[in-house]
């Protein structure tokens, strides 16, 4: 049976719970780690990325800077391994 994605969500809300997460640190790692999917998805691009998220670029800029998403957060595994081996 194909898990729905509100079963999923369930399932991580619990776990988060369990392991004692406050809701405030839940959301924010909950919106940290999608902002730094859609960047992947849009190559690290703030303004293909904002449209995508339904936000102006410059409050994307901010949220990037208030969660301290990292270039290297944000990089695919196949952008990071290229990086390493020019170096």
């Amino acid at each position: 049976m194909k898990e729905t994605l509100n079963g999923r969500m369930v399932q991580l809300a619990e776990k988060l719970v369990g392991s004692g997460l406050t809701l405030s640190q839940g959301v924010r790692e909950f919106e940290k780690q999608y902002i730094v999917a859609t960047l992947r998805g849009n190559d690290g691009n703030l303004t293909r990325s904002a449209e995508a998220l339904g936000i102006h670029r410059n409050t994307l800029r901010n949220k990037v800077s208030s969660l301290k998403i990292r270039p290297a957060d944000i990089a695919t595994a196949s952008k990071r391994r290229r990086q390493t081996a020019r170096r």
